[in-house]
């Protein structure tokens, strides 16, 4: 799963971004990668390690909505059925 949010630019410095990003890690478990930065510019990557798929779609979900208050806009999801802000 993969959803990609983005904030209206200030002036004329580029837009920020997160991408928030739900794999499968080798050894069974789930991993939530977040990515942010400047579109063109720097960006910095976390990633967190879950055992249960369930837990890992809910940190994702929690990522998302605070996105979503901090003024960021879903442009991109993909990925199964790729949840919608509650």
């Amino acid at each position: 799963m993969r959803l990609f949010l983005q904030q209206r630019p200030q002036g004329p410095e580029a837009p920020r971004f997160v991408q928030l990003m739900l794999q499968p890690d080798l050894l069974g478990g789930w991993e939530l990668v977040r990515e942010t930065g400047q579109v063109g510019g720097r960006s910095t990557v976390r990633r967190e390690v879950f055992m249960e798929q369930a837990s890992a779609l809910a940190a994702l979900e929690h990522a998302r909505d605070q996105q979503l208050k901090r003024g960021f806009q879903l442009m991109f999801a993909q990925g199964m059925e790729a949840p919608g802000p509650r």
